[in-house]
C-alpha cells in the first residue's frame, strides 16, 4: 500500500512550504530528496556497519571533520537542487544534504542507541551478509559501540534547524 508514502510527501511538502525544521535519516532522507525532486539510485556500495562519514560543508559551525556512523542501506538520494552536500562516506558520497537551514537529509544514522543498533542486527540479521561492502556482520555490528560524540553531533544538527 502505497497510500502512506503519499501521505508521507504530502506532509513533506508542507513542512517544506511552512519552513519547518526537518531532519530525516536513511529513508527519511530519502523521502525528502524525493520529495523535493532529487531521485533515488542504487549506491554504488552496499553499506552496512560502522564507517566513518567526512563533513563536506562548514554551514554548521562546530562538526568535526569525521565522524563514525552506523550504515544500513544500499540506495541513496540524489543532493537535491540548491542543497549543500554535507556528509560523505569512503564508498558512497551523498551521505547527507543541508537544504536552506532548516532540512537535513542523512543517508547513515547518528540516531540509534546501543539497543537500537542490537535491535536492528537481530531483526535484519541477514542483510549484513548479502554483498555487504563493509564486511561487517551483525554481530560485529553490534560489538561495535555507539560513538559518544554521535549525540553530541545530532544535538548540533537539530539545535542548528530549529534556532
Amino acid at each position: 500500500d502505497l497510500a502512506w508514502i503519499k501521505q508521507e510527501r504530502q506532509l513533506i511538502t508542507a513542512m517544506l512550504e511552512a519552513h519547518k525544521p526537518m531532519l530525516g535519516a536513511c529513508f527519511g532522507g530519502q523521502q525528502i530528496a524525493k520529495t523535493i525532486g532529487a531521485k533515488i539510485l542504487d549506491a554504488p556500495h552496499k553499506e552496512v556497519g560502522w564507517a566513518p562519514v567526512y563533513l563536506k560543508d562548514s554551514t554548521i559551525p562546530d562538526l568535526p571533520e569525521k565522524l563514525t556512523a552506523l550504515h544500513w542501506h544500499e540506495q541513496m538520494f540524489e543532493i537535491p537542487e540548491d542543497a549543500k552536500l554535507l556528509f560523505s562516506s569512503d564508498l558512497v558520497e551523498n551521505q547527507g544534504f543541508l537544504l536552506g537551514d532548516n532540512v537535513i537529509g542523512l543517508q547513515f544514522h547518528f540516531e540509534p542507541e546501543e539497543d537500537n543498533v542490537r535491535e536492528i542486527a537481530i531483526n535484519d540479521v541477514d542483510y549484513p551478509l548479502e554483498n555487504n561492502d563493509l564486511h561487517q556482520t551483525g554481530e560485529e555490528i553490534i560489538a561495535h559501540r555507539v560513538p559518544e560524540e554521535n549525540q553530541e553531533v545530532m544535538f548540533k544538527l537539530l539545535d542548528f534547524i530549529t534556532k
